[in-house]
């Protein structure tokens, strides 16, 4: 069944090969030139090709570009090391401990190089008591890359040289069925990494794809493994999300797929009351235009916003305790940031712009 749908979705040119398990799709297929590559990208995968080594754009710029959208970033995969990549290039400086890349710059394009990966095995993997890795950094070649990958339409290998497409996972035929997949046993991969069932429900509102049915199955069953992920990545990712251009979407299908609780405070109980839902809403809405405007954005004013129903909830309980009403509000935004870092690590940095927006609403509306 397999065989025929891929027949049917590249025709002929499905029955060709690389030398690894990869289908290789032609731009006479796909239709993305290398044209459609960001100049810095281009000068990556040149430079690497020319000095011996594989290069490839990958990940959610060649599934942006399948999907007609502009990709925001142009990430490179390579079989060099860090310390090779960093020998071609003149401007480029290696990034992180665990888990090392390298930033190439073009003057105001910074290109992400990642050098080939595998995936753990089984009886080498350090996970904790419920199975997230712990490790996963250790150097492989393409195809093993790919399979660790987290959805088959993240999982393209793009060559700006030939134009081809190098596809392991059938990611190609999935968005060309605006699905997404994840690859291997989700719930395996959930386990290996809680956070991949946000960022299911984060890409598929991004892009208007629809979760495949074994793909969203276990996340009902599996979402208090989210508990387990450290603060600081759960920030990350609901950065990601609620700054994505389409956080409306995502933040309906968190609430669709219960996954809502606890990512911020009382977010939930916020969504279930009609005035709180309409503000939440109208925040989102707004950040949502402003990032499609290209105008700035600013995380700290928009956590501001979703987090002021439970200020204001706190706030009323302290002035009927007795508490003056500008002290009481003092409080309450001290209460509330420090119960939302119990789960979400927000940087303190943005505390004085959170505090600055709350007191004006106390200016607007002196009594809660």
């Amino acid at each position: 069944m397999i065989k025929k749908l891929l027949k049917r979705v590249f025709g002929k040119s499905a029955k060709k090969k690389s030398p690894d398990s990869a289908i290789v799709i032609p731009f006479e297929v796909h239709k993305v030139g290398r044209d459609s590559i960001s100049y810095g990208a281009k000068r990556v995968t040149d430079g690497l090709q020319a000095a011996g080594f594989k290069a490839f754009v990958v990940g959610g710029a060649v599934r942006d570009l399948l999907l007609n959208r502009q990709p925001k970033d142009f990430d490179v995969a390579t079989d060099a090391t860090p310390e090779e990549i960093r020998r071609v290039f003149r401007r480029a400086r290696i990034i992180g401990r665990r888990f090392r890349l390298v930033h190439v710059m073009f003057g105001d394009e910074t290109v992400e190089v990642s050098t080939f990966r595998r995936m753990i095995e089984v009886e080498d993997a350090q996970t904790d008591e419920h199975g997230r890795l712990l490790r996963d950094n250790e150097f492989g070649d393409r195809e093993q890359d790919a399979a660790r990958r987290d959805f088959t339409a993240n999982a393209l290998f793009y060559d700006p040289t030939t134009q081809e497409i190098f596809d392991y996972h059938n990611g190609y035929a999935d968005i060309r069925a605006n699905t997404l997949r994840i690859i291997g046993e989700p719930e395996v991969r959930y386990r290996e990494d809680p956070v991949r069932m946000l960022r299911a429900v984060r890409l598929s509102a991004k892009l208007g794809m629809k979760l495949d049915e074994a793909t969203a199955a276990p996340i009902a069953q599996m979402k208090g493994l989210l508990a387990n992920v450290p603060e600081a990545r759960m920030f990350d990712e609901m950065l990601k999300l609620l700054l994505s251009g389409h956080a409306l979407e995502c933040i309906k299908k968190l609430r669709a797929m219960d996954l809502h609780h606890g990512m911020l405070p009382m977010l939930d109980v916020i969504l279930e009351q009609p005035l709180g839902e309409r503000f939440v809403m109208l925040s989102l809405q707004n950040t949502d235009q402003r990032i499609r405007d290209e105008k700035p954005t600013s995380p700290a004013f928009l956590f501001a916003a979703l987090l002021w129903h439970e200020v204001l909830s706190v706030w009323k309980v302290r002035e009927a305790s007795g508490e003056r009403s500008l002290a009481a509000l003092q409080a309450a935004m001290d209460e509330v940031l420090e119960r939302q870092r119990a789960q979400l690590a927000i940087p303190r940095r943005y505390d004085t712009v959170m505090k600055a927006q709350h007191l004006i609403q106390f200016i607007d509306h002196p009594t809660p």
